[in-house]
C-alpha cells in the first residue's frame, strides 16, 4: 500500500518552520532568516520514499497584521489548516506559551484535522524546562501526538516522519519523485536574492522589501542565465539602505544571491539588480497581486 498526504507547518513567526521544512526534505526550499515574518507565501516541499510521499506546506506565521500583506499572509495560513491530512503546531521548546500560542491554539481546538505538537529548538531549551512547558502547551489544545525536535540539528526528525507516514491514507504519488518543490525557478530565485537582502540590511527593510524576477533566460550559447531583477522598497530613503555606500551592499547580496543559484542551476549566472520604490506597496492591492502575495 501506498500512502501520500499533506502537512500544514503552523506557528507563530520565527518559530523555525522554514527551519524545519528544509530538514525534512533535506534541501533548501524555503529562505530562512532570524527577522520574522520572511515566509509570505505557502511554499511546499516534498518527501518521496518508496512507500510514501509527504508534502509539507510551509505558511506565513501567524500574526496580528499591520498592513494588507500581513493580512493576506495570515489568511493563507489559516486556509491552509483546511486543505491538509495533518497539521504541526510548531512551537519554540525553551519557552512557555505566549499569546501568539494561545491564539493559533484556539483556531485549532475545532480542527478534525490530526494535530501534532512540534517543540522545536530542543538544543536551546534546559531539559528540566521542557517537560514544564510541553505540559503548558497541552494544556491548550487536544493534540494528537506530541514531539521534541530540533531542526537545525535534525534531533527526532526521522521518527517524526516516521509518525507523520502512519496517519497518512492509501493514495498516489502526486509529485515526480526526483522534485523536491512545486515552486517555479523564477520564485526559487526571487527568494533567495530576498534573503540575502534580509541578511543584510537593517531590521527596517526586511519587512518593506520585495523581489521580482522580471527576466530569466538563457544566452544562445548556454553558457550563462542571465536573470535581471527588480528590488522594490517603500520609501526613497531605502534605496539608499539597499544599495549601500559606493554601492557595496546591493554588490555584496547579489554576489551572495548569484554563488547560491549557480549551486542550485547548476550553471554560470549574469545577474541585475535594480532598486525601485513602490510606495506603500504592502497596503495596494494591485501591488500584492502583481506580487503574488494575494490572489
Amino acid at each position: 500500500m501506498h500512502r501520500s498526504g499533506f502537512v500544514a507547518l503552523i506557528g507563530r513567526p520565527n518559530v523555525g518552520k522554514s527551519t524545519l521544512l528544509n530538514a525534512l526534505v533535506k534541501e533548501k526550499v524555503a529562505i530562512i532568516s532570524e527577522r520574522p515574518q520572511t515566509t509570505r507565501n505557502q511554499i511546499r516541499a516534498v518527501l518521496t520514499r518508496p512507500e510514501d510521499q509527504l508534502i509539507f506546506i510551509d505558511t506565513p506565521g501567524l500574526h496580528k497584521p499591520k498592513h494588507k500583506l500581513g493580512s493576506a499572509m495570515v489568511q493563507k495560513a489559516r486556509n491552509t489548516i483546511h486543505e491538509v491530512d495533518l497539521i504541526y503546531f510548531i512551537v519554540e521548546a525553551h519557552y512557555p506559551p505566549g499569546g501568539g500560542d494561545h491564539y493559533i491554539a484556539e483556531i485549532l481546538q475545532n480542527s478534525v484535522t490530526p494535530v501534532f505538537l512540534i517543540m522545536n529548538k530542543t538544543d536551546l531549551a534546559a531539559p528540566e524546562k521542557l517537560d514544564t512547558h510541553r505540559d503548558l502547551y497541552q494544556r491548550l489544545c487536544p493534540f494528537t501526538e506530541h514531539f521534541s525536535v530540533s531542526a537545525l540539528q535534525g534531533h527526532n526528525l526521522a521518527y517524526l516522519v516516521e509518525t507523520t507516514a502512519s496517519y497518512f491514507p492509501e493514495g498516489p504519488q502526486y509529485y515526480p519523485p526526483d522534485m523536491v518543490t512545486d515552486q517555479p525557478e523564477r520564485f526559487i530565485a526571487a527568494e533567495i536574492i530576498r534573503e540575502k537582502l534580509i541578511t543584510l540590511t537593517r531590521q527596517e527593510i526586511p519587512f518593506s522589501v520585495a523581489v521580482v524576477i522580471e527576466e530569466m533566460k538563457p544566452r544562445e550559447d548556454g553558457e550563462l542565465l542571465d536573470i535581471w531583477a527588480e528590488i522594490y522598497v517603500e520609501r526613497k530613503s531605502q534605496v539608499g539602505i539597499i544599495v549601500g555606500k559606493g554601492g557595496a551592499m546591493l554588490k555584496e547580496a547579489g554576489t551572495r544571491a548569484r554563488q547560491e543559484l549557480e549551486a542550485l542551476f547548476g550553471q554560470h549566472i549574469f545577474l541585475d539588480l535594480r532598486v525601485k520604490v513602490k510606495r506603500e506597496w504592502r497596503n495596494r492591492d494591485e501591488e500584492l497581486r502583481r506580487l503574488g502575495y494575494s490572489d
